[in-house]
Order: C-alpha cells, then sequence, then structure tokens
C-alpha cells in the first residue's frame, strides 16, 4: 500500500471497530400499536466511542468535492454555489417545523410564499399559471405530458407522437415515453432543429414538440419563432425543457418564444444545491388555455385568505404528495427576492459571459463544433487527443488531479468525444483561469499520465462497468460481498 492509499484509506465504521458490533434489544413495537412482525428485535451497530465516529464522517467529508470547494463545470447540470442565506432561511422552524396536514389556518404563511412564487415563477417563464407539485425536472416533464394528453383529448383528439430534436436531454423522451408517447428523433442542422425537417415531420398524430433554447450544445436556436408557428399549425404544444433557463432569465422568456409548457428547475437555477439524487423541485407553467388540467390542489386567494382548490374537474391528478418540495420552493423564493429582476438578469448575462471566455481560451486546444457565439455552457470535442491514444474521459479523470471536476463527457451524442462544459455565473475570473491553465497543461501531458488519471484523489480510476453489475448501497449488504455472500438485487 503506498503512503497516499494509506492516507486515503478510510475503513467502513464496523471494520475499524475492536469491539463487536452490538445488537441491542428495545421495543419497537410503541406499548404494541405496531404488529410485532414488522419491527425488529435489534439494531446492530458498531460499538465505538463518539470521538471515532466524529473523526470517521470528518475524514469522509474532506475528501467529497462539492460546489462549496470548487469549480463544478458540469455542463447541462448547472452545479452553481448557492448562496446560504438560501438554506438559513429554508432552516427556519416556521419552515422545517410545519406539516401540511395541518389545519390550513395554520399555515397561511406557506400558501401565501407558494402563491407567490407561483407569480414570480410565471413572470420569469412568461405563462400565465403554475403548478408547483413536480419533485424534479424530469417530474416537470412527465408532467407536462401529461398536460399535453389532457388537452388533446379535452378536442376529442387522440395524438400518439411526441417529437424531440437529436440534441435533446435523455429524460425528455424518457418522459414522453412514460406517458405513452411514440418518440421521434429530429435530426439537427449546424447544432440546431432543422426547420425542414420539422415540418416535414409534424403531422395531425403529433402532441407536442419537446425542445430547450438555448439547447444542450449551448446554441439559441435562432427559428424558434418559426419552429412554434410550425408545431402550432400542426395543432400540436410546444414543450420548453427549463434546464437551461439559467442562459436567458431576465433577457427573454419561453413565454415569448410561445411555447405553450414549461418546466423549471428550482433546484439548478434558484439556490438548492444540485446533484447526488437530490433535493428537487420542477415547476410546470402554463399558457390559460391550459391552466384547467394542471394538478390539484391549486392555491386560491381571496380577500387575504389562500385555500386550496380541488374543484378542477379538467385537472390531471395530483403528481406528488401534498403540494411540493417546501424547502425547496422556499429556498428558491427567498433566492428571487434577494436578486430581483435585475439580479436575475445579471445572472444570466454573467452565466453566458464566463461561458465564451472559458471557450474563447480553450478554442486552440480542442476541437470546436458549431463554432460560434454559445450561451451558457458549449461544447468542446476531444477528437485531436485521439491521436494521441488519449480520450475524453482520460482528460476528464486528469482534471480531478487539478482539483477541479470533470465536466460533463460524451453528451450530447451529436458531438464525438463531446466536452460540455458550463462554468455558471458564481465562478470568478481567477478560477476560469485556473481552469482554463490545467486543461491546456493537461493536452500537453504524456498519454500515459492521462490514462492512468486520477491519481491524487481518495480513490484511483474505477471500474464503472463493474460497479453498475456489482453494486452495494449499504454496509450491509458491503458485510455479504466481504463474506461471499451473494448479493441480492434488490
Amino acid at each position: 500500500m503506498t503512503y497516499h492509499q494509506a492516507v486515503h484509506d478510510v475503513p467502513v465504521l464496523f471494520e475499524s471497530c475492536e469491539r463487536p458490533v452490538r445488537s441491542e434489544p428495545f421495543d419497537a413495537t410503541l406499548g404494541g400499536a405496531i404488529p410485532k412482525e414488522v419491527v425488529r428485535s435489534g439494531l446492530e451497530i458498531p460499538d465505538l466511542p463518539e470521538r471515532d465516529v466524529v473523526k470517521h464522517f470528518v475524514n469522509l467529508s474532506q475528501m467529497n468535492f462539492g460546489v462549496d470547494n470548487g469549480l463544478y463545470p458540469l455542463g447541462s447540470c448547472t452545479m452553481k454555489y448557492n448562496p446560504k442565506v438560501c438554506d438559513e432561511i429554508a432552516s427556519w422552524p416556521t419552515v422545517s417545523d410545519i406539516h401540511p396536514l395541518q389545519d390550513i389556518s395554520t399555515i397561511q404563511g406557506a400558501l401565501r410564499l407558494m402563491h407567490e412564487l407561483e407569480i414570480a415563477l410565471g413572470e420569469i417563464g412568461g405563462v400565465d399559471a403554475v403548478t408547483l407539485q413536480p419533485a424534479a425536472g424530469a417530474q416537470g416533464e412527465f408532467t407536462g405530458m401529461h398536460l399535453v394528453r389532457a388537452f388533446h383529448e379535452s378536442n376529442g383528439e387522440t395524438r400518439r407522437e411526441v417529437v424531440v430534436p437529436d440534441t435533446a436531454h435523455g429524460t425528455n423522451p424518457a418522459s414522453a415515453a412514460m406517458v405513452g408517447y411514440d418518440v421521434l428523433e429530429l435530426p439537427s442542422r449546424d447544432g440546431c432543429v432543422d426547420v425542414e425537417a420539422l415540418k416535414a415531420a409534424v403531422s395531425k398524430d403529433t402532441a407536442a414538440f419537446m425542445l430547450t433554447n438555448p439547447n444542450t450544445l449551448g446554441l439559441f436556436e435562432r427559428d424558434v419563432v418559426e419552429i412554434a408557428k410550425t408545431v402550432h399549425d400542426a395543432g400540436a404544444l410546444l414543450y420548453y425543457d427549463g434546464a437551461n433557463l439559467n442562459a436567458i432569465m431576465g433577457k427573454t422568456s419561453p413565454g415569448k418564444m410561445d411555447f405553450d409548457i414549461v418546466h423549471f428547475n428550482l433546484h439548478k437555477t434558484f439556490a438548492t444545491p444540485h446533484g447526488g439524487g437530490g433535493p428537487g423541485a420542477g415547476p410546470v407553467g402554463v399558457k390559460r388555455n391550459l391552466e384547467r388540467f394542471l394538478p390539484v390542489p391549486r392555491i386560491a386567494h381571496q380577500k387575504g385568505v389562500y385555500s386550496l382548490d380541488y374543484d378542477r374537474p379538467f385537472s390531471i391528478g395530483k403528481v406528488r404528495a401534498f403540494f411540493g418540495n417546501f424547502a425547496v420552493l422556499v429556498r428558491a423564493y427567498a433566492y428571487i427576492r434577494l436578486h430581483g429582476a435585475e439580479g436575475l438578469r445579471s445572472i444570466s448575462e454573467n452565466a453566458v459571459l464566463n461561458s465564451n471566455y472559458i471557450k474563447h481560451m480553450l478554442k486552440d486546444d480542442f476541437e470546436m463544433p458549431f463554432a460560434s457565439l454559445r450561451k451558457h455552457e458549449f461544447v468542446l470535442s476531444g477528437r485531436p487527443l485521439k491521436s494521441k491514444g488519449v480520450r475524453t474521459i482520460d482528460f476528464a479523470k486528469r482534471l480531478l488531479d487539478y482539483g477541479f471536476h470533470a465536466p460533463t463527457i460524451y453528451f450530447p451524442l451529436v458531438v464525438d468525444e463531446a466536452i460540455m462544459i458550463e462554468p455558471t455565473e458564481t465562478e470568478s475570473k481567477e478560477t476560469l483561469d485556473a481552469f482554463v491553465d490545467a486543461c491546456k497543461k493537461i493536452v500537453k501531458e504524456d498519454p500515459e499520465t492521462l490514462r492512468n488519471a486520477p491519481v491524487n484523489t481518495a480513490r484511483r480510476r474505477l471500474d464503472e462497468a463493474k460497479a453498475a453489475r456489482d453494486m452495494v448501497f449499504s454496509w450491509r449488504s458491503y458485510k455479504k460481498k466481504m463474506s461471499g455472500e451473494r448479493l441480492s438485487p434488490a
């Protein structure tokens, strides 16, 4: 074992326990209120002093990489630093200690906040009504596709097809398919929607076209007005994936581009730390003609009193328990109030500026497909590295040794050896320059060094295929694996 490995090899708690794991009997039936057959008889935990436990978890935390201690240029994901004041507000007892089953009269403040957030998001997105229920962007898409279906069924139509561009986020076709639609992929032209191909693709069977603008290449869809007209002339709806809203806030809006349905990623654009599976929120906004289909309950406001309206006969129903991911909604509300209209506009301007700065600085070191002005993110190609026997994944892994998280790689699929970079608006020029300098150094390094990267991290390069096939979810799974017992897929 090398010195580096010895420093970073942190055993799991029960491995570091000199005393045996203990099983303490306790009454988990709550005096017989819970049937004995569904409760365990004891709790197996390592018998360790508090000092050892604290040291263990602090060591683990210092091995992690996050938005609070480094640049996270993960294209398409908008992994930006989030103001701590928003986290603090979300932790207030008036937020954390309330419950959705309280009497409606005792949660008037929460309902007011959500109602005002709906209005604010409507103004930002250029839409007439918003639901806060969906718990993630993908669930927002899922909700949007149900709204599409409800709209067409109300017109006596059963349309079977949803069109997506080949630059779409993978969740777009997945969400459409989950709602039962056939998905038609539309090829791009010069990185953007081929309008003529779209005209040939849409028909009386087209339910919707799903698009984000700017798209995943960071290119603004300049033909968006013609795209909207083409979709609407076919009787279909235009759906906006809000993943890239960080590029246009305060400058324009999906509503001005004539989108019918919009989802917002509060966990990307509006101040909730994003990644690791959550938390998230994916509110959906619609134009006036689709409002009646939104999920119940709707928040009603009359004479200073807020209530929940379930009497919506055309609603698609609930898409999430209760009313939404409330703590995330509070963070977003605080973030919007903190910045105001001018602040949100400057966020977009700085995000676009930072993106184009890095793009310009790296233009001679990589291949630059669709070389033109980008928005908040851009895509390079690592194909020039191939001649040295180096791939994009090697470059990305080597960045970790320089203290930077890797960008998104191999997406979008329309770019060979894709490297997708989104610096966000929160990073300083000094950080951007350090990132650029690291990239320039890496492309000149010995290929063998890159193929063996990373070397300075807590773990060397993992066998990702093996990790996907042989998953360990808990210390119990790990314990079984070490004993040679076959792991259950569950």
